[in-house]
């Protein structure tokens, strides 16, 4: 198997483990987790296909198993799911550990205080593609659970984001080049601010907040769907 191969089985090994546990039971949501997962591939797949054959970003060869599906590794398409899972099985466990939402009386302001930044860094950045595109989708996004959805469940999944940046600078830092000669996954660093976290552009941490959180809002919409079919009494 490949360098990247084990990146994504050692991400999702043990939370596929942990969600038969008897008192987290994640199992039980994968109902709403695999559409989630799906929907946000529908978005971030043709969007990995496009930048790839623009040069944006690329794949070094000598980390991967060889086998393409519309020109991306089969392992990016296995990110897709493997980091996902990963963080998804984490935000439920936190819902069940920690009671207490401390972030969430904050999260309206946090919001409105990073859309600002995100769009003004992509306005100021419009020659930068993986810059400016990730910042503005980012910053609509979050303008959508502002402005539109409302949602309730934004301290959970900011908390949840702050947690998993230990084990993304872990994983990313394994793709950027951290612990090997060359890196497994490439930047044309004109694209991009030429920021550098280590390894990492400064970009990932954004592209990771809109993947976390596209996958949690749908995960989220289907469980309230199904608590609404449940529990039609119970839902405003």
């Amino acid at each position: 198997m490949s360098y990247y191969f084990w990146i994504n089985l050692l991400s999702i090994s043990v939370p596929l483990i942990v969600s038969f546990d008897r008192r987290l039971r994640f199992h039980h949501n994968w109902k709403y987790l695999f559409p989630a997962m799906a929907a946000t591939m529908l978005v971030f797949i043709p969007w990995d296909v496009y930048k790839t054959a623009s040069g944006v970003w690329g794949f070094n060869p000598d980390y991967l198993q060889g086998l393409y599906i519309f020109n991306l590794p089969v392992e990016e398409w296995l990110f897709f799911i493997a980091i996902p899972y990963a963080c998804l099985f984490t935000y439920h466990s936190f819902e069940y550990l920690i009671k207490k939402d401390y972030i969430g009386p904050y999260a309206r302001t946090i919001t409105a205080v990073l859309i600002i930044i995100l769009l003004l860094i992509a306005v100021l950045n419009p020659e930068r593609t993986y810059t400016f595109v990730t910042f503005l989708a980012a910053a609509v996004f979050l303008s959508l659970h502002l402005f539109v959805f409302k949602s309730e469940y934004l301290g959970r999944f900011y908390f949840t984001y702050l947690v998993t940046l230990i084990p993304f600078f872990i994983v990313n830092g394994a793709l950027t080049g951290s612990f090997t000669p060359e890196p497994v996954v490439w930047y044309d660093d004109t694209r991009n601010l030429g920021i550098r976290m280590g390894t990492i552009p400064v970009e990932d941490s954004i592209y990771g907040l809109l993947l976390l959180l596209m996958n949690t809002t749908v995960y989220e919409w289907l469980r309230a769907l199904d608590k609404s079919r449940i529990n039609p009494e119970k839902v405003s």
